[in-house]
């Protein structure tokens, strides 16, 4: 799921659209826990928002219209809810304001439970005459279950709007065996740090670890986009954390790099677990509305660099490998790898894989340049549209290293 922060969209003269993305450290925006205090535990609100809250009463005194999100499976394996609020920009004018959310969420399990939850947007100066619609959006995590939700947003003025709601997250039957990265009936802040630290995982020790090394492409699905959005950066590194949460993994060796700038942007090499801090670092240098006249310049330099990489990391690789894992997009080249460069692979025998993220295969059901290389590999390519591909597709893989290394199935492998 996609890094996610409020939103408040402003139509302002001289511009068709100005978007604010208010999360600078001094403007407390993300949604965050309330804190409690005293002896039980309890929740300090002002007496008039508790008012609002308990009565349940959708007020208008601020003129919205509040939009729930239904709960949407993410690729982090979390049910990710909110909300979306329209108010006219004419009800925001004068001089820089601040809209307060406030809003409780109570668990249908554990209705003496409730979770509350606020964020601040500041909202600048606006001018009378402004027409048309703010919009503001929050989001929250819960886990499998149904709650209800009590809403209020108020600004310096103590107006106020408040509405309520009620949702349900639950696994579809056949996917019960999914483990969630969050338990039921919990409700939490959705998380604004994508790369963040992995707890240190218990590792196996009653057979030998296995290292392997995962190459992904941190690439948009489209190809020709001048950045790389939070959907597609978060799915990315859910494919990694799934990784790098494999108990039966000792070390990892990472390879991260980008087809439409031609290079490699981090690498890691035979570590005990992936320094994600330091791939978030890295990224922070992707660039991809510029193009480099060096490489127009070069007429094969994609099908070139994709292929020297590949056969540099397989061919070269001196450390204890079990098995190299591909991951990204689609690579669609024009000339493909060169057929020089796969017969340098003939020799190589790491089982590979290929973890090929993306949501619409219908629009190119074609093999990518990846896969054709897995494929004269004999490895085996596995298509990552939905959650239950990355869970489902990483348990068949993992199966298959461990059978591969000790000619047994992997113990705890459930079956599709």
């Amino acid at each position: 799921m996609a890094m996610r922060y409020p939103v408040i969209s402003l139509s302002l003269p001289g511009a068709d659209k100005l978007t604010l993305l208010l999360f600078a450290a001094g403007l407390s925006c993300a949604q965050s826990l309330m804190p409690v205090s005293g002896p039980g535990g309890v929740v300090r609100l002002f007496s008039s928002d508790a008012a609002i809250l308990e009565s349940q009463e959708n007020r208008k005194d601020i003129p919205c219209t509040v939009t729930p999100n239904k709960p949407v499976l993410g690729f982090d394996m979390r049910y990710h809810s909110g909300y979306e609020v329209s108010v006219p920009l004419k009800e925001l004018a004068g001089t820089e304001n601040l809209l307060t959310m406030v809003f409780r969420v109570t668990p249908q399990d554990h209705p003496d439970d409730p979770v509350y939850l606020s964020q601040h947007v500041g909202v600048p100066a606006i001018t009378d005459d402004e027409r048309g619609p703010a919009y503001l959006q929050g989001f929250f995590d819960v886990g499998e279950g149904k709650y209800h939700v009590d809403w209020l947003m108020r600004d310096r003025a103590e107006r106020v709007c408040s509405s309520n709601w009620d949702i349900e997250a639950e696994l579809p039957a056949k996917d019960k065996q999914m483990p969630l990265d969050i338990a039921p009936g919990v409700v939490q802040p959705s998380d604004t740090e994508p790369f963040r630290q992995e707890p240190p995982v218990a590792r196996v020790s009653n057979e030998p670890p296995l290292n392997v090394k995962v190459m992904i492409n941190f690439a948009p699905q489209d190809s020709a986009a001048a950045t790389l959005q939070p959907l597609d950066t978060n799915a990315l590194l859910s494919i990694l954390r799934n990784i790098a949460r494999e108990p039966r993994i000792c070390k990892f060796s990472i390879v991260a790099f980008n087809m439409q700038e031609q290079r490699v942007l981090y690498r890691q090499d035979g570590a005990s677990q992936i320094d994600f801090p330091s791939l978030g670092k890295a990224l922070v240098s992707l660039n991809l509305g510029t193009v480099d006249l060096k490489r127009l310049s070069q007429k094969h330099g994609d099908s070139e660099f994709l292929g020297n990489l590949i056969a540099t990391e397989l061919k070269d690789d001196h450390s204890p490998t079990d098995a190299v894992i591909f991951a990204g997009p689609k690579v669609v080249l024009d000339d493909g790898i060169p057929p020089d460069t796969l017969k340098q692979l003939s020799d190589v025998k790491l089982p590979v894989f290929y973890m090929n993220y993306n949501l619409n295969p219908q629009a190119n059901p074609w093999r990518d340049a990846i896969g054709n290389t897995v494929k004269y590999m004999k490895g085996a390519e596995y298509t990552i549209s939905r959650p239950r591909d990355l869970f489902f597709s990483w348990t068949e893989i993992i199966g298959r290293i461990v059978k591969l290394k000790f000619g047994k199935a992997a113990p705890s492998s459930p079956v599709q």
